[in-house]
């Protein structure tokens, strides 16, 4: 039997939406609702936050800024690329749902910021469990727990002597995140884009 602080859960924090105190984002993000964002939204306050209505704009702003991709909220869900699906659903859990855990499944795999998202979880106060097989997100998490044959095999607290992997690794990433903007906005690259990046990336990891 599962507990929290110690006692059996009341029966509302089953068969009540707007007071489950998990949201989970699996890696299956697909909706099939022939919605727009907008109705989709406003469907989940009234089921979550009745008479909140203002969350509207906040979570769509706020999923924008995950996405280089723009979300209108005239938009259908089923049209949404994979990204912006993915924005949408973290601004949702943290914004709408606002539950006290969030269970997130792998977020650099749909093109999004990563390091907007993981700013906004952490300055969320809530507790998050962020499955990842990415070195800068694992990195900046509060600790590691480390899965081996089905359990837990170590958990890993940070010292502070991972600090100037987790830059280099940052540096990376934001270079990254510019060349795939480039790449969206169809700029063609020279023969010498790769060894301009590599210096680019060599003279910000020297200069620390």
């Amino acid at each position: 039997m599962i507990l929290i602080n110690g006692e059996v859960p009341p029966e509302s924090f089953v068969r009540e939406p707007a007071f489950k105190p998990i949201a989970m984002i699996t890696q299956n993000t697909r909706c099939l609702a022939d919605l727009t964002v907008e109705a989709f939204l406003l469907m989940h306050i009234r089921a979550r936050r009745p008479g909140k209505e203002d969350l509207l704009g906040e979570t769509i702003n706020l999923a924008n800024t995950f996405t280089g991709e723009a979300i209108s909220l005239k938009s259908r869900m089923s049209a949404l690329s994979g990204g912006q699906t993915r924005s949408l659903m973290i601004a949702d859990a943290l914004i709408i749902s606002d539950t006290p855990i969030l269970l997130l499944d792998e977020i650099e795999n749909a093109g999004i910021f990563k390091n907007r998202v993981m700013q906004a979880i952490q300055g969320g106060n809530k507790a998050v469990v962020l499955v990842t097989h990415d070195p800068y997100l694992a990195l900046t998490a509060d600790r590691r727990i480390v899965m081996r044959n089905g359990g837990v095999h170590s958990v890993i607290e940070p010292t502070g002597q991972e600090q100037d992997i987790i830059e280099d690794l940052a540096l990376i990433e934001s270079k990254l995140n510019q060349i795939r903007e480039k790449i969206r906005l169809g700029t063609a690259f020279s023969s010498g884009s790769s060894e301009a990046l590599m210096i680019a990336v060599g003279q910000g990891m020297a200069s620390k």
